[in-house]
């Protein structure tokens, strides 16, 4: 009987040893992804700067100082110092017109302005070098001049949102072009991809166009393009006809977005501009994809956004509703698995710039006091065992 028990204490002993053993393989060989600041760009400045683009070849930075009636361009190196600065806004020979998009840097020495008069090339101190014109000129449905949505280079292309007039009708949802794909030797502009046939924006109802407005972003052979509530990434094939190849579904933690709306006049259906969850930046670095996203409010929240208030309530509400409900960053493996999902510290989950392999985001500038500064971040993915 003694010789019965101490074996099976021995071998429980043993099994309790294997138990242990195979627990800590497990936990070893977890992988923590994250994001990780990397360098940093301190630029020293009084103002609200918008950084248009942000280029390593260079090292050079644009940003621009955007007032009611004037638009000063800014070129400074990644030291920090401010090499030029100018304005092409306004009555005189060489001026854009009017932004279309954000400036891009396309040159060691010049930058590429899409603007009302067309295509521009200028040099870093301001002189004008070419002018392509193109015939089709329409005022802008929508753009959004802000780091992290400019122009991508696909090929001899760029690669844009498409700023003609937005459907009135839900009928006229499917035949909607969102990109348009621009040949800025020539001037000619051509509109590309619209909703694909499995999309939320061709359910029937009516949506607003901020809801849609698509994010993107070209790696490798591939558009990843995201419609702005809807979570998903479509994947297209980055050359003619432009294809979707397949669609990425997306499990972001709470999120809460707009199904649309039967009625447009609705005051719900206009409100959810304000309580709708929407992707607002995509990148792709190496194997992930990382989003920038606004998670919308829950469906209590949505209702009391409704409510009757008087404008202190309401300002009170809007800034409570702002801590509750803070843009995040989700880093995703290809598949769109959620890897990471966290509010970055100190960071615009928009801001997100990525330029010759390396992912820049702007610093969000202190509420409390103004600073006579600016901070851009290089980022990384960190992978780290625990």
């Amino acid at each position: 009987m003694k010789f019965k028990c101490l074996v099976f204490l021995l071998l429980f002993s043993l099994y309790s040893c294997n138990l242990k053993t195979s627990k800590i393989e497990v936990v070893e060989s977890l992988i923590v992804i994250s994001l990780e600041k990397l360098d940093s760009i301190r630029i020293d400045y009084i103002g609200n700067p918008t950084v248009h683009d942000v280029d390593p070849k260079s090292g050079t930075v644009l940003f621009m100082e955007h007032k009611e009636f004037s638009e000063e361009i800014f070129i400074a190196d990644f030291e920090g110092d401010i090499r030029s600065s100018f304005s092409k806004f306004g009555e005189m020979p060489d001026t854009y017109g009017g932004l279309m998009s954000t400036i891009k840097i396309n040159g060691t020495n010049s930058f590429l302005v899409y603007g009302y008069r067309g295509f521009l090339t200028y040099d870093f101190d301001g002189n004008l070098l070419s002018l392509i014109k193109y015939d089709d000129f329409k005022v802008p449905s929508e753009s959004r001049i802000a780091m992290g949505f400019g122009m991508e280079k696909i090929s001899d292309f760029y690669l844009y949102v498409n700023q003609e007039s937005r459907p009135s009708e839900t009928a006229q949802y499917e035949g909607h072009k969102l990109l348009s794909l621009f040949d800025t030797e020539v001037g000619k502009r051509t509109p590309i991809i619209g909703f694909p046939e499995n999309s939320i924006f061709l359910n029937g109802n009516y949506f607003f166009s901020a809801s849609w407005f698509p994010v993107f972003t070209h790696y490798d052979d591939y558009i990843y393009v995201a419609f702005g509530s809807e979570p998903k990434i479509y994947v297209y094939e980055a050359n003619e006809p432009f294809k979707v190849k397949h669609s990425i579904s997306l499990k972001l933690p709470n999120y809460y977005f707009g199904k649309g709306s039967d009625d447009p006049n609705d005051f719900k259906y206009i409100g959810m501009v304000f309580t709708s969850g929407r992707i607002e930046n995509i990148k792709r670095l190496g194997e992930y994809f990382i989003l920038g996203y606004f998670p919308g409010y829950d469906a209590l929240d949505t209702e009391k956004s409704f409510e009757n208030k008087s404008p202190e309530e309401a300002i009170h509400f809007r800034e409570k509703m702002l801590k509750k409900y803070p843009s995040r960053l989700a880093i995703l493996d290809s598949l769109g698995n959620v890897l990471n999902d966290f509010v970055p510290d100190g960071l615009e989950p928009s801001s997100m710039l990525l330029r010759n392999g390396e992912l820049w985001m702007m610093e969000i500038p202190n509420e409390e006091v103004e600073e006579d500064y600016f901070r851009l971040f290089r980022v990384g993915i960190k992978e780290e065992s625990i």
